[in-house]
């Protein structure tokens, strides 16, 4: 006897847990559309994940203001290094959020950098810029903003160090801000030092004041580059990604996490 086929309801997937991504925030109007672009590369990858940017300052909204809607979140650290704005700052606005709406669920995943991805964006823009990858004629200065968290600087001294092993003539961290050398005194270090050329590279999220101090500076000194910072290089929203997956297996599920 022939049974009638039956069919059985498909079980919908769980909507995606969406992504707020924290970022640091300034008053230049650039930042902000420089984290927005990046924020639409990462919808382009996956649009099914609802993907939104904070910022602790200068910008809105809050942290807060974009748990506001949400019962279940990744919050991720728009931030390049493990400093005070992940290990303090953001930590305290999730758990001012918790006290407030205890049954929020955040997972809280860890800073972009260091990442081999980063690197390889820091060599697509000084490729931008004209600056072949791997050039052993090249001295690079790899600036980052500074901290006066010494373990933040020294996190950025050792991706200048591994990124040294991809062929440059050098490559050597400098600061903006809070720690030594300054990019312009490491540009006519290098140069004194018989480099052929010195090209800097900003391990920078978004343009503004840093980016343009540093700019100016480093190129009275003597550099023939000075690249464009990441912003919305496709390895970034690639790291930003992978940070999410990481959050989603291991991360704390709480928003005090």
């Amino acid at each position: 006897m022939r049974h009638p086929h039956v069919s059985r309801p498909v079980s919908a997937a769980p909507p995606a847990v969406p992504l707020v991504a924290v970022a640091h925030g300034s008053r230049d109007p650039r930042a902000a559309a420089t984290v927005e672009s990046l924020m639409e590369a990462v919808r382009l990858a996956r649009p099914e994940v609802p993907v939104r940017a904070a910022y602790l300052d200068h910008a809105a909204p809050t942290l807060a203001g974009a748990l506001s809607e949400l019962t279940e979140a990744v919050v991720l650290p728009l931030l390049l290094t493990e400093a005070y704005h992940s290990r303090v700052d953001i930590p305290g606005a999730l758990a001012e959020a918790s006290a407030r709406r205890p049954r929020l669920r955040v997972r809280r995943g860890t800073t972009l950098g260091p990442h081999p991805l980063l690197i390889d964006a820091l060599e697509r823009r000084l490729a931008e810029a004209g600056v072949a990858a791997g050039d052993p004629g090249t001295a690079v200065v790899l600036l980052s903003a500074g901290s006066s968290d010494h373990r933040a600087n020294a996190t950025v001294a050792g991706i200048a160090r591994r990124w040294a092993g991809r062929g440059w003539w050098s490559v050597s961290a400098a600061y903006a801000s809070a720690a030594a050398p300054t990019p312009e005194d490491e540009v006519r270090r290098l140069l004194a030092a018989g480099a052929p050329r010195v090209v800097v590279a900003p391990y920078l999220l978004a343009p503004g004041y840093f980016a343009d101090k540093t700019r100016a500076a480093a190129l009275a000194a003597g550099a023939e580059v000075v690249a464009d910072v990441l912003g919305a290089a496709p390895e970034v929203s690639a790291v930003l990604l992978e940070r999410y997956e990481q959050a989603l297996r291991t991360g704390e599920r709480s928003a005090s996490a």
